[in-house]
């Protein structure tokens, strides 16, 4: 067996930026090195992120470069959704030093992940306790700074292919009363909300607001992620109760993405999903998933998982890359 291509894997996201040397074996199998990771908000852009990760290492890299970013991809200028760096594609190879390239939507190289994990890589939220469906199409999702969606579709000779989506950004949809309430105040500053603006870590503000608006009470300048620890540990009511109702509407966008992509299962991705999986599990996340009138009863039979790879953006991109360069099998 020859030696191992080894390549930089990075995952661009809104608040952090992921690099880490990955080897791809002939049979296509994936290792990751040890990952670094940056904040965003400390690089005026990518290039100087770039340039502290290569310091880092030495000051020399493989010249192999697999991207996973947080936006659309285009060949001139990709722009992310929630950081305010950009990337030239055409002047990849003179600014990094390298060669060859791929670049794919974060939510791509996740569904890339998703596809190649083992069973034991999954945590069941809901639904049939069983394995995802060898054949057709299977959603992928994720609440983090913002909510990526995307899909792949196992075909019945074993490989798979993936789809990019801007799912996350579908209009919100309230289902009660407590969700126009959340809606209402959301159109105060957005002439239109989208599902990432309820479903994502930053949107439990506006959930926790609105709550404490509900009920008469002074509206607090928190932080997300004051929310979130106090949810989660029970020190405040009100955020545990903001935590429920993200669960709720996560659940029903999961549901509709499942819908419109004419899934056969579902995989919730990210930090931010598997920090609040049991709270998942316990809460109306289910119930919410499932209740699509004529359809209830084709929802009830899809299962629902959460991928626990550590890093599913970085294998990811390295597999999007391994296909197109080494012809690594897509399985």
């Amino acid at each position: 067996m020859g030696a191992a291509t080894k390549i930089v894997a990075v995952d661009i996201g809104g608040t952090h930026a992921r690099f880490a040397i990955a080897s791809i074996a002939e049979d296509g199998a994936i290792t990751l090195d040890e990952p670094i990771t940056l904040h965003t908000e400390d690089h005026a852009s990518f290039q100087t992120a770039w340039e502290d990760y290569r310091e880092r290492m030495g000051g020399s890299l493989p010249d192999g470069v697999a991207m996973a970013v947080a936006g659309p991809v285009n060949d001139e200028i990709i722009r992310f959704t929630n950081n305010p760096w950009i990337i030239r594609p055409p002047l990849i190879a003179s600014k990094l030093g390298c060669s060859k390239y791929k670049i794919v939507n974060d939510f791509e190289a996740v569904a890339h992940a998703a596809a190649r994990a083992p069973t034991d890589e999954f945590i069941h939220l809901a639904g049939p306790d069983t394995d995802l469906p060898e054949r057709g199409t299977i959603s992928v999702l994720g609440p983090g700074t913002g909510l990526g969606v995307a899909y792949f579709y196992r075909r019945p000779d074993g490989t798979y292919r993936v789809q990019a989506t801007e799912g996350g950004h579908g209009d919100f949809g309230p289902v009660d009363a407590i969700e126009d309430a959340i809606l209402a105040r959301l159109r105060k500053r957005h002439t239109r909300v989208s599902d990432e603006r309820v479903v994502s870590g930053p949107a439990i503000v506006d959930i926790y607001q609105a709550l404490a608006a509900m009920e008469g009470r002074a509206v607090k300048d928190v932080t997300d992620i004051e929310i979130w620890t106090a949810g989660m540990d029970g020190s405040d009511s009100l955020a545990s109760a903001a935590v429920d109702r993200f669960c709720l509407a996560l659940g029903s966008v999961a549901g509709d993405i499942a819908l419109v992509q004419g899934a056969k299962g579902v995989v919730i991705a990210g930090g931010l999903g598997y920090r609040i999986r049991e709270t998942i599990k316990t809460s109306g996340f289910a119930s919410r998933f499932t209740a699509k009138g004529r359809f209830a009863g084709l929802m009830a039979t899809l299962p629902v998982k959460l991928i626990t790879h550590p890093q599913p953006g970085l294998l990811g991109a390295a597999a999007a890359y391994a296909q197109k360069f080494l012809g690594a099998p897509s399985t």
